[in-house]
């Protein structure tokens, strides 16, 4: 029997459109316990389902996530076959339930370079769920903040943009997030502060939340909490309240 989740009251909260996640700490997840790193990954995949399952609760429309950057292919080997093992354990399993649940998968940096059996996996996400409209969810895999803009430069140079038609808007219209807002709320767990390479020019703007907890730990109850802080802060967008 599924356990019955307690109400929490979303009254008077601010619910950021975009929400972005760094999901951090899986490693020492496992290490406190004893167990492989491995065994950490996993159950961080398994979080993201509590997670998601929150966002549509909370009517969140956009998530994203930061599930491996073009940094981590320096891990271990053996850590990143693993981790290649889980993303493609995620697409078979899960796959067909995010569908029904209404997730629009949307796949944010570059496959080039990923085993061409995964890339497929990933581009059928795509094309299975792209008119689902319920929560839309970004997977940055193979991504990099930096590697993103300069991929956008060089696209804009190959369309001949010229320096003076170059205009903010034009410019997010090339990155990987184009259409979508810019996230309201970034969320890091494990209690880091970092924002490591992640969203660096979306994000320039969002409201940041350090959860202390390690991301397999992170559930529904934390994501409320966090929606708390951010509806308590006041977004300004380098402009002055009145009473300033």
């Amino acid at each position: 029997m599924a356990k019955k989740r307690t109400p929490l009251d979303l009254t008077g909260l601010k619910i950021p459109t975009h929400v972005a996640i760094i999901m951090d700490g899986n490693g020492r997840w496992a290490r406190k316990r004893g167990l492989p790193r491995q065994a950490g990954h996993r159950a961080g995949v398994e979080n993201l389902r509590r997670v998601i399952d929150a966002c549509v609760e909370f009517n969140i429309k956009i998530l994203t996530i930061y599930a491996f950057s073009t940094e981590n292919w320096g891990r271990p080997e053996s850590e990143v076959r693993g981790l290649m093992r889980i993303f493609h354990r995620v697409l078979d399993q899960e796959l067909n339930e995010l569908h029904a649940q209404g997730v629009c998968l949307h796949h944010l940096g570059d496959l080039e370079g990923v085993a061409e059996d995964l890339q497929k996996k990933v581009l059928r996400a795509i094309e299975l769920t792209k008119n689902n409209q319920r929560l839309i969810l970004n997977v940055a895999f193979n991504y990099g903040g930096r590697a993103e803009i300069l991929h956008a430069v060089k696209q804009m140079l190959a369309d001949g943009i010229s320096p003076d038609d170059l205009t903010e808007d034009m410019f997010s219209s090339y990155l990987f997030t184009r259409g979508l807002p810019d996230p309201d709320l970034v969320i890091r767990t494990s209690g880091e502060l970092r924002v490591s390479n992640f969203l660096i020019w979306q994000a320039a703007y969002a409201e940041f939340h350090a959860a202390p907890e390690y991301w397999p730990d992170f559930g529904r109850t934390e994501l409320y909490e966090a929606l708390v802080a951010y509806s308590e802060r006041d977004r300004r967008f380098g402009l002055l309240t009145e009473s300033e």
